[in-house]
């Protein structure tokens, strides 16, 4: 069976950190993924939609997840130019 973009997406850009009490908060995983969709050339969908796509995978409020790889490089230069 293939892998939704979703399931895609969270296997590609993050991974799961059980010994912190940090995670990421709604915007930035949501920044994150259209992040990803931009470094894989795909369209993102509509916040809406991802969150009902999330609602089955994740916690939203205490999720655990960290961000990685090139969509995580992405998101972080475009959230904040002035580190470049």
């Amino acid at each position: 069976m293939a892998n939704s973009q979703f399931d895609l997406f969270l296997h590609e850009a993050t991974y799961l950190d059980q010994t912190s009490d940090s995670t990421l908060d709604q915007d930035r995983l949501y920044g994150l993924y259209t992040s990803w969709c931009f470094i894989n050339q795909q369209t993102p969908g509509p916040e809406s939609t991802f969150w009902a796509a999330m609602k089955n995978k994740i916690d939203p409020a205490r999720n655990g997840l960290r961000m990685k790889g090139p969509a995580a490089t992405d998101y972080i230069m475009t959230s904040y130019p002035g580190l470049v």
